[in-house]
């Protein structure tokens, strides 16, 4: 909760930071993202291929510690006015050399420490956390930014990740559920990548995933969009609209902790519940109508992210959950390097509700291909298919 605090912090106050040195660009903003995730897009599967070599906790340490590193970095060239753009961009794409590693080994240590028949629960619990601290960092990084500076945000941040550090090495290894090691060996990536191949399920999320999460969910670049060029308001009304978003991603998350099902039909259902939300909230006249949409819109983009999660990973076997999850990760997070210069682009040419729009036109879209073909796989019509999907959901 501390770190994922200081984390949300560092979001904004990276944003804004960015903002006030180029002077309000949108593309700037869309290429600070784009190169924190271009790692992914590059080295995702080598990640995942780490995740399942080496222990899990021991390499969790290492990728906190270095995050840490880079934010105090961050914190230093900001406080003592040398920031530039450049630096800003060279320390994303760092953060993601580590997030690259960091995150498939994370997904997969859930299982390790609650175990199978708690994973749903444990993911919804961790997406809940997430988002709390999501309401509340960047309510304090807008505080902060706003009386201290953009500084204070990545050094809380830093010292943040000496708290996740002592709890890993606080844990008691006899409690955890260790998977079996996978022995270095060559073939290993293509080995993933052909198991995935091989299910027509877990293939269908991941390109589900893919489109919703690179076109649509661009939220770090359109919320500060729309609160700076479109309502024209300052960094703490950037702050209160971030964390109103994750005030519905918290609900979102509490209710995925309560539920015992997944599959695909429940997935289409809430990945067109999301797009259709986003172009509602695209559209919204007013600040303060705005922020009223974000709620359920947030509410939708967890839940859709939390069955994909734990429907992957509770169909997927132990000796070969990392690199699965580096591939979820990978589709996940990876596109975000094309997803937010386009969108940053596209604020930019056409205006940002255009490209908020856009994202949600494309998610909706993808999911009713999907939908399509799925139904055609199972030989059932659509309209049969989504009517299933509507009584499992509710």
């Amino acid at each position: 909760m501390i770190s994922n605090t200081g984390t949300w912090m560092q979001r904004v106050a990276q944003d804004w930071l960015v903002l006030e040195l180029t002077h309000g660009s949108g593309v700037a903003v869309g290429l600070a993202t784009g190169l924190q995730f271009l790692p992914l897009l590059m080295f995702s599967l080598w990640g995942g291929m780490i995740a399942d070599r080496y222990p899990k906790r021991r390499v969790l340490m290492v990728t906190q510690a270095v995050m840490g590193g880079l934010a105090l970095i961050l914190g230093v060239l900001a406080v003592t006015g040398t920031v530039r753009p450049w630096h800003i961009y060279l320390l994303a794409f760092g953060l993601g050399l580590a997030t690259v590693v960091d995150n498939p080994t994370r997904q997969s240590f859930a299982i390790e420490m609650v175990g199978r028949d708690d994973l749903q629960n444990a993911i919804g619990l961790n997406s809940a956390v997430f988002n709390l601290a999501r309401i509340t960092g960047p309510a304090v990084a807008g505080l902060a930014i706003s009386l201290i500076g953009t500084s204070a945000a990545f050094f809380v941040n830093a010292a943040s990740y000496l708290t996740v550090i002592f709890s890993l090495h606080l844990m008691r290894q006899s409690e955890l559920h260790p998977a079996e090691r996978v022995a270095r060996a060559k073939g290993q990536l293509r080995e993933g990548l052909a198991y995935v191949r091989s299910r027509p399920d877990l293939l269908m999320t991941m390109v589900l995933v893919f489109f919703v999460a690179t076109f649509g969910m661009n939220f770090q670049v359109t919320t500060a969009l729309m609160s700076r060029v479109v309502f024209d308001t300052g960094a703490g009304k950037f702050g209160l609209a971030s964390a109103v978003f994750a005030i519905g991603a918290l609900i979102g998350a509490l209710v995925a902790a309560r539920r015992s099902r997944t599959g695909m039909r429940m997935l289409v259902w809430t990945g067109l519940a999301f797009g259709v939300l986003e172009a509602a909230t695209a559209l919204m006249p007013f600040y303060w109508s705005f922020l009223v949409l974000l709620v359920p819109t947030g509410l939708a983009l967890i839940s859709f992210s939390t069955l994909a999660n734990s429907s992957i990973q509770l169909t997927t076997p132990a000796e070969m959950r990392g690199r699965v999850m580096g591939i979820y990760m990978l589709v996940f997070l990876g596109g975000a390097p094309l997803g937010a210069p386009l969108t940053g682009w596209v604020a930019e040419q056409f205006g940002t509700r255009i490209a908020m729009l856009a994202g949600a036109v494309i998610s909706i879209g993808a999911t009713a291909v999907v939908a399509v073909l799925i139904a055609r796989k199972r030989g059932v019509p659509v309209r049969r298919y989504l009517r299933r999907a509507a009584l499992v959901r509710a």
